[in-house]
C-alpha cells in the first residue's frame, strides 16, 4: 500500500501541478474549450512557479507513494474576497484564510486527499492567525459542494458570477471552521 501525504511544493513541483491542474480542468471544463485554450495560451509552469514562490500563500502537494494527485493554494484572503455585496467587510476580515485552489485528479479521487489538503491547509492558516476559512466553488459543482459541507464548510449567501467568454459560472462562497483534522 502506498503512503498518502501532504507536503509544501516546491518550484521544482510546478511543472506536475500544471499538469493536474491541465486534467483536472479537461475532466470539468470539457464542455468550455475556451477556458482550456485559455489554459493552453499561457505557461502554466511559470505561472505556478511564481505562485509557489509567492511569499503571501502557500501552495500544499498531495501526493500518493510516488505520484503528485493533488494540490492546494492557501494564504490570508483578501478584503475582496471577504467582503459582502455591498463591499462591506466583516469584524473578523483580518482573521480569515482563503483556499483559492484545491484539485485533485480525477483517477485519485475519493482516497481522502483533498481532506488532508484541506486539513494541512487549515494548520497553515491557523498558523498565520486565521479563524475561518472561505473558498469559492462552482454552486453547479456537487461533488466540491458535498466535500466542503462534509468538513462543516456552508454557503454564507455571497454569490459572484464569472465570465468565461463562452458562457458565465455561478460560484457561491463556503465558510467553515479552520479547526479540521483527519479522521
Amino acid at each position: 500500500m502506498s503512503i498518502a501525504r501532504v507536503r509544501l511544493a516546491t518550484a521544482e513541483d510546478a511543472k506536475e501541478i500544471a499538469r493536474i491542474q491541465r486534467v483536472t480542468w479537461e475532466a470539468a471544463y470539457a464542455d468550455l474549450p475556451g477556458a482550456l485554450a485559455a489554459l493552453d495560451a499561457v505557461d502554466a509552469e511559470q505561472q505556478w512557479t511564481d505562485a509557489i514562490e509567492f511569499p503571501f500563500s502557500s501552495v500544499y502537494l498531495a501526493t500518493e507513494g510516488e505520484f503528485n494527485v493533488g494540490f492546494c493554494v492557501a494564504g490570508l484572503a483578501p478584503e475582496s474576497e471577504v467582503a459582502d455585496a455591498s463591499g462591506a467587510l466583516p469584524d473578523d476580515a483580518s482573521k480569515t484564510g482563503l483556499i483559492a485552489s484545491l484539485l485533485v485528479e480525477p483517477r485519485w479521487g475519493r482516497r481522502g486527499h483533498a481532506g488532508r489538503l484541506l486539513a494541512t491547509a487549515a494548520q497553515g492558516l491557523r498558523e498565520l492567525g486565521a479563524e475561518r476559512g472561505i473558498s469559492w466553488v462552482g454552486q453547479s459543482d456537487h461533488p466540491a459542494l458535498g466535500f466542503y459541507r462534509r468538513a462543516g464548510w456552508n454557503p454564507d449567501g455571497t454569490v459572484r458570477v464569472l465570465d468565461t467568454g463562452e458562457t458565465t459560472i455561478r460560484e457561491v462562497r463556503l465558510t467553515g471552521t479552520l479547526d479540521l483534522g483527519l479522521a
